[in-house]
């Protein structure tokens, strides 16, 4: 598969593709021609000896300080190098190959006034398999991400590290070993390699593909628990769903019955109105709550699809009238929202799991099965712990969810005085997801013990099909025993797909 830039916008699909390896990103042949008129008017504004920000100027607070023309080159160099102050562990390959595609795409639009060279580096770097170290912390969402982008940028000019497969090694020496000569700078290129929003852009937009995994396996572990609990089919009617129309709602209730149906479990006590009047508002709410997280996932993938084409340089270069306009485009605030609005929907995923797993494990709420699901209860705690640890998670994933886009911090002498936290929000996302996929794979290790204490009733055929996908890599529980790994690799199939692959 190959994802083709060509300065317009990609898909949200492409960028997880190329994020996970599974496609190239290449050039298209028009980029050059596109780049050029952009480049030639930098070109001639220098020349002229105009006032330009980050041309003939400083940086930020710095903006008043005139730069001799002559000196403009170097000043994009010493810009990489001030701004390299990042900190913290090295981000995941996944997502520097994804901030190298959008910085290319962003550059190819031909409103940077970049040469060529710069994009077709950052794609030498993806399809060689050369991933700058990028540290994870020290952007404010402001000008974009500027740390992060300077230690994106410094190995193109040589300098900061590259990771070559397992290596990581000095940027200079991977490019010697590859044929790659470093690329000097020239006027604007630095300031255009920092500024832009593509780093919380891959965060969200990676982001939201695994929450994506994590909503699938919440109606999932939603049917499997109503199953274990002899809960009731008939609140997923889609009747009753079409008098609430919101449509992640109505999917959701779709999901969730299809995932019932034909269920043995489910028949033995479709009549039985003694059995249960209602059930619990963690089984029979679970379309409201997770359909109103799909929404929330379908308006993010609308922000981050719309920043997928956006130009977020400054300055801005608009070839057909020669103007170079310093605006904002870099601001982080949509994005922002949208990652913390994410955050707080998928931790409610994580509560209302919760809330379920405790109801398979208390004897008396969970409808006749043993407590904590053991076969020999008190010489065993079974699994009793599993719902400490997902009660953890719960709890960080709420502090988590405090907003960072409402945490504004000046910078740069209060010219940069509101920023918007974008990338803390996106950091803080990721963390949630961590503890969400583990959540999940509690409530369905859960909840598929306790299907299997129904014998001889049997769950739906394709509640069944995933029982026996589990019991491949998690055997049932009768003794005690160490459960972590048991936790992580259901957690591994949740990221995965493995278990939802046919449900979306």
């Amino acid at each position: 598969m190959h994802v083709t830039i060509d300065g317009g916008p990609l898909t949200i699909d492409e960028v997880v593709a190329v994020a996970a390896g599974r496609a190239e990103a290449v050039l298209h042949h028009e980029v050059r021609a596109r780049m050029l008129p952009a480049r030639d008017i930098v070109e001639q504004a220098v020349a002229e000896d105009r006032t330009l920000y980050g041309v003939t100027t400083g940086f930020g607070a710095l903006a008043s300080k005139r730069i001799d023309p002559a000196e403009a080159e170097d000043l994009q160099v010493r810009l990489l190098r001030s701004h390299a102050a990042g900190v913290g562990d090295p981000l995941p390959d996944e997502l520097i190959r994804s901030m190298l595609l959008l910085r290319a795409r962003t550059l190819a639009q031909g409103h940077s006034g970049v040469r060529p060279v710069i994009v077709e580096r950052y794609i030498e770097f993806l399809r060689e398999g050369l991933l700058p170290v990028v540290p994870s912390q020290g952007s404010v969402g402001a000008s974009g991400d500027l740390a992060p982008f300077a230690h994106l940028a410094l190995p193109i000019i040589g300098e900061g590290y590259l990771k070559d497969g397992d290596q990581i090694e000095p940027a200079a020496r991977v490019l010697a070993r590859h044929g790659l000569a470093p690329i000097r700078l020239r006027a604007k290129e630095g300031l255009s390699l920092l500024n832009g929003t593509e780093g919380m852009l891959s965060l969200g937009v990676l982001g939201l593909h695994r929450a994506r995994l994590l909503a699938l396996a919440a109606d999932l572990g939603a049917a499997l628990s109503i199953e274990a609990l002899k809960g009731s089919s008939r609140p997923f009617r889609p009747e009753v769903h079409a008098l609430r129309p919101h449509p992640g709602q109505i999917a959701s209730a779709a999901r969730i019955a299809g995932l019932l149906e034909g269920s043995g479990i489910g028949r033995s006590h479709q009549d039985d109105f003694v059995h249960a009047v209602q059930d619990a508002y963690s089984l029979r709410c679970a379309p409201q709550v997770h359909g109103a997280v799909w929404d929330t996932l379908d308006h993010a993938g609308q922000v981050f699809g719309r920043e997928l084409g956006a130009v977020v340089d400054n300055p801005i270069v608009f070839p057909e009238t020669g103007e170079l306009i310093s605006a904002g485009n870099f601001h982080g605030q949509p994005l922002a929202f949208a990652l913390d609005f994410l955050t707080i929907a998928v931790t409610e995923l994580a509560n209302i799991s919760e809330r379920r797993t405790d109801r398979m494990l208390d004897p008396e709420r969970s409808s006749g099965l043993p407590a904590f699901l053991s076969p020999r209860p008190g010489l065993n705690s079974g699994y009793m712990l599993l719902q400490y640890t997902a009660a953890a998670l719960v709890a960080e994933s709420r502090v988590l969810s405090h907003p960072a886009s409402v945490e504004s911090i000046p910078t740069s002498g209060s010219q940069e005085d509101h920023v918007s936290m974008g990338w803390g929000a996106g950091r803080k996302l990721w963390q949630v997801l961590d503890n969400i996929s583990r959540v999940l794979a509690v409530e369905i290790l859960c909840a598929v013990q306790g299907i299997e204490y129904r014998r001889p009733l049997e769950p739906s055929a394709r509640l069944a099909a995933v029982v026996r996908k589990v019991r491949e890599v998690v055997p049932p529980l009768e003794d005690d025993r160490v459960l972590s790994d048991e936790i992580e690799a259901v957690a591994g199939m949740i990221e995965r797909g493995d278990l939802t692959h046919n449900l979306a």
